[in-house]
């Protein structure tokens, strides 16, 4: 949980809080947040890869991979206790440890300076839905491949072609042609 190490005073106190986080081992392909459903959990992921995705009327469309020492919710869900736009699915065995709304509001009341950094947190995710939306925008297929090998090469052994070829906006097999013309 390295977020938690950055702020002096959660580590000085761990020994009391670290009641409110939970520790959890997954298998692939596990669900972690179904879309529909209201999100409780902000998940840090300590070990394994996990991707949002959203169903588009059967079509399954990944928007976001995560790794080791990132963080992932369905944020708007979490904040506005609404129905998700995502399910949230383990790609490989994974450790993950489970922070709920409550006890993120005990944390944040005890130490005022977490605030920050989940503002910092909140707006990666945003600028990376800035990115992710203009590439799909203005990149060709090919540019977006060539940039998401560049940007993210532990995913590309990591991930299934499939969810790379969904997160891209193209199909496996012109994920594949694309490929073979590199």
């Amino acid at each position: 949980m390295n977020i938690f190490n950055e702020i002096p005073e959660i580590k000085k106190h761990w020994h009391e809080i670290q009641h409110l986080f939970i520790q959890k081992n997954f298998a692939p392909k596990t669900t972690l947040l179904l879309e529909g459903d209201i999100s409780d959990y902000i998940f840090f992921i300590n070990k394994g890869a996990v991707r949002l995705w959203n169903n588009d009327d059967g079509k399954d469309i990944t928007v976001q991979f995560f790794l080791e020492n990132q963080v992932v919710s369905s944020f708007e869900s979490f904040y506005l206790k609404q129905p998700s736009n995502f399910s949230i699915e383990t790609i490989e065995n994974a450790q993950v440890t489970l922070l709920s709304r409550e006890s993120l509001a005990l944390l944040t009341t005890r130490f005022p300076t977490l605030n920050n950094v989940i503002t910092n947190l909140v707006c990666e995710r945003f600028i990376d839905y800035s990115n992710f939306f203009l590439s799909r925008i203005k990149d060709t297929p090919e540019k977006r491949y060539q940039d998401f090998i560049e940007n993210n090469p532990a995913l590309i052994k990591r991930v299934p072609q499939h969810y790379i070829a969904s997160y891209l906006g193209i199909t496996p097999v012109s994920l594949s042609r694309i490929k073979n013309r590199k």
